[in-house]
């Protein structure tokens, strides 16, 4: 990990963090301070080698010129000296003059020996690797400030629109440690907007003259989350999550660098599983969390966070909306209907999440079939009373009660909508044929109608209803399942709100608001209709962050496509061989280079070899061997289940990322912990 930016004397903390380097790096690189390496490892010498070849070139440089002093190998050595001096130089009765020919020669001769023997015995390298340099490279320089050109804290662009009086007022509050990371940008996410021309330029002016870095406030009025568990850098979007292992399955341009997830890589969704214990939630659905809220005060994302309650998903005055389904406390209530008035698409987001997970040989799992009866029924209930029924009503209507069917068709009768009595008469006509789905859909509705819910998904205006058409905002929300007590419920409000958050996605209209859903435990809530909603956020600038304890909590069909449609997927350490084998299939293999070596004896022939093979047989105890090394090309997984399932240290996981622009990171060894 480099070193942190240095700080000047008097300087603010928020100016040394927003000068410093975030140079271009490979995805999933923490950019903060990064220091790039080679995209190659260099050849690295061990230690024993190069201390040991350095000083046997050091002794053989003083062998030789031990022996070129004392003459033991003739004079050739001094030929080119006689050769290009005149004979003048080199007369006795100019004895200073002569002292200084002499010697600058042995001085000349002495650093070609010395050169000479350092190459040979890596002297450079040993200097580099031990030597002051290397103490140097652990030391922090403070780095010259920026030109005014080049200064964010100044803000340049500001100024080249002519809104010098809002730079300024600006760069003051920064200089006076009145600005924070989330204000910086803040205020840079309402600047993009007048550029885009959805803001006018005098009314940001006037806001930031007027409030200085406490413009442009998000509509909770909140300037940060009241504690932060992790690392951000909200100038390149990121939130550290760990550290690549320094591992030799590493590409070498990752090892020791931090890790960082923006929503250039959330665009393409993460699967992250691992056991229980594994540190799914602390480690990667916390930090993603408080990242995306950060995100939102920020006027730049909208994120909602699914999880039981209790999960420790983070405090809750750090979101706008908080749904405690289940609680009586609670002061939002959940849509039922995603805040939508067609009844058709009620209908369709309701079966998903009703009868999504049911997959055959069950008869009522037909989504289609399903859409088809809700509609029958929303439709006209709609018609009539101008909201959709509430749970017990709709229960009602699905069981085919008579006296719930027979008011609805009276009330439709006096409207005059003969097209929803058809659709009415149609439903009554199925009740209790064989292919009939409504009632499965009755004893799933079932679930929601217990005395624990009872002051929940009401439809008649008395709660105050959260629905994910908000997307729009920048809004922060928490839904809280009741998992303790009403698992099956609490897996079908978690398909729910994410058939409602992949509808809600696609109609927006400000799509330069990234959107994300954290659903902390995805079990039961992987359908084929969730599959086919995951591939398509992406192209509405939106992911998902989805965690499994197992990839069993997921049908054999859906496993593959659940892998293919999210672009980071994370094993975490822990996880089966039968898991490690979907992760090992789906990132598949790679060309490497095998290395077989083979020792073999050598026989010696003549009494003088025997000898000496004997000699060194003695003082290394092993015979005297001829290494051969074949080296070839073989194709290998990336990362196979066995070593998925047992290699993983704990604390660790294994990561591979996809930007939404289409750059990859191979399958990477992270230390979640660092």
């Amino acid at each position: 990990m480099p070193p942190r930016p240095a700080r000047a004397p008097g300087e603010p903390a928020f100016l040394t963090w927003l000068r410093a380097p975030r140079p271009e790096a490979l995805p999933g690189v923490w950019r903060f301070g990064h220091v790039p390496r080679p995209d190659e490892e260099p050849e690295r010498i061990p230690a024993r080698q190069l201390l040991s070849g350095a000083l046997i070139a050091f002794l053989v440089g003083w062998l030789i010129w031990s022996l070129l002093w004392n003459g033991y190998l003739g004079g050739w050595w001094v030929l080119p000296l006689e050769l290009f001096t005149p004979d003048s130089w080199r007369e006795n009765n100019d004895r200073v003059g002569n002292a200084i020919l002499w010697y600058g020669y042995y001085t000349l001769i002495a650093l070609a020996i010395m050169f000479a023997v350092g190459r040979l015995g890596r002297w450079g390298e040993v200097w580099r690797r031990y030597g002051p340099p290397a103490w140097r490279g652990t030391a922090t320089t403070p780095e010259r400030p920026p030109t005014p050109e080049q200064d964010p804290a100044t803000w340049p662009a500001l100024r080249a629109a002519g809104a010098s009086d809002a730079a300024e007022r600006l760069a003051a509050d920064a200089r006076s440690g009145q600005m924070r990371d989330v204000d910086y940008a803040r205020i840079a996410r309402a600047w993009q907007g007048v550029r885009s021309g959805r803001h006018d330029l005098a009314t940001f002016s006037g806001a930031v003259l007027r409030d200085g870095a406490a413009a442009c406030l998000h509509p909770s009025g909140e300037r940060d989350l009241p504690a932060r568990v992790a690392r951000h850098d909200l100038v390149s979007g990121q939130v550290r999550l760990g550290t690549t292992a320094d591992d030799p399955r590493n590409p070498y341009a990752y090892r020791g660098t931090g890790l960082g997830l923006g929503p250039d890589l959330l665009g393409t969704s993460l699967l992250a599983v691992g056991p229980a214990g594994s540190g799914k939630t602390g480690t990667v659905v916390r930090p993603l969390a408080e990242s995306l809220c950060l995100h939102a005060l920020a006027g730049r994302a909208a994120v909602v966070v699914v999880g039981a309650a209790g999960a420790g998903l983070g405090p809750a005055d750090a979101y706008d909306v908080v749904v405690r389904i289940g609680d009586p406390e609670s002061v939002y209530d959940l849509d039922l209907y995603g805040g939508t008035s067609d009844p058709d698409e009620a209908a369709a987001v309701l079966a998903e999440a009703l009868v999504g997970d049911l997959v055959d040989p069950h008869p009522g799992s037909d989504s289609r079939r399903s859409t088809t009866v809700l509609a029958q029924l929303l439709g006209p209930f709609r018609a009539v009373h101008g909201r959709f029924p509430s749970v017990p009503e709709l229960r009602q209507l699905l069981d085919g009660s008579p006296g719930a069917l027979g008011a609805l068709r009276t009330a439709l009768e006096g409207s005059g909508q003969e097209s929803l009595l058809r659709e009415l008469d149609a439903r009554e006509r199925q009740l209790g044929h064989p292919g009939d789905v409504s009632a499965v859909l009755a004893d799933r509705v079932a679930l929601l109608d217990r005395p624990a819910f009872a002051g929940f998904f009401d439809t008649s205006g008395q709660s105050r209803p959260f629905s994910l058409q908000a997307l729009d905002h920048p809004v922060r929300v928490r839904i809280d399942l009741p998992a303790r007590g009403h698992a099956e419920a609490s897996r079908m409000l978690a398909r729910l709100v994410l058939a409602q958050f992949t509808a809600s996605v696609a109609i927006r209209e400000d799509r330069s608001l990234f959107a994300c859903l954290v659903l902390d435990d995805a079990t039961g809530v992987v359908t084929p209709e969730a599959v086919r909603g995951i591939q398509r956020l992406r192209s509405g600038n939106a992911g998902a962050v989805l965690t499994l304890r197992t990839l069993d909590d997921v049908p054999r069909p859906l496993r593959g496509p659940l892998l293919g449609s999210t672009g980071c997927r994370m094993a975490l350490a822990g996880v089966t061989p039968w898991d490690g084998q979907d992760f090992a299939e789906v990132w598949g293999k790679e060309w490497t280079e095998a290395r077989d070596v083979t020792d073999r004896q050598i026989i010696a022939e003549t009494p003088a070899g025997k000898a000496v093979h004997a000699l060194r047989r003695v003082i290394t105890g092993k015979a005297p061997t001829a290494r051969a090394v074949t080296v070839r090309q073989v194709e290998r997984e990336r990362w196979s289940a066995s070593e998925l399932a047992h290699a993983v240290p704990p604390g660790h996981a294994v990561l591979s990322l996809t930007s939404v622009q289409g750059e990859h990171a191979p399958p990477l060894l992270v230390d979640l912990r660092g």
